[in-house]
């Protein structure tokens, strides 16, 4: 299920363009479809993931990033309610509640980074 979040938005054109691009990745997770993730992806992106605790995995390289959030976004019986998209410039903060399959949740927080059009970077953070 499609959820509206409210998005902030830095009024310039480089923030707009970073808001697309989250809007785009966060519907990947709303609509559990990841086809998009390729073309949002940079090459040289890098992701530090939430688990395991407490430093979190780091997964490098498009492939590496197109696997875990396409994993992510087709866990069965999971969701994600987005709480706000805060953007600035190149930067995005993301801040989410996630829904598990036996219906225990998380909140957390991605700190996004774009760079020409693309996701660099994602560093994830849960509340413990």
């Amino acid at each position: 299920m499609k959820q509206d979040s409210i998005i902030t938005l830095h009024p310039d054109d480089r923030s707009e363009q970073t808001a697309e691009i989250m809007r785009r990745f966060n519907d990947v997770f709303q609509l559990h479809d990841p086809a998009a993730l390729p073309e949002l992806i940079a090459e040289e992106c890098v992701i530090e993931n939430t688990v395991p605790a407490p430093d979190g995995a780091r997964h490098a390289g498009r492939q590496a990033c197109v696997q875990l959030w396409s994993a992510i976004a087709t866990q069965p019986g999971t969701r994600f309610d987005l709480e706000e998209t805060f953007v600035a410039g190149d930067r995005a903060t993301i801040r989410w509640r996630y829904w598990m399959a036996d219906g225990n949740s998380v909140r957390g927080v991605n700190l996004m980074r774009v760079q020409d059009g693309r996701i660099v970077e994602a560093m994830g953070y849960v509340k413990g």
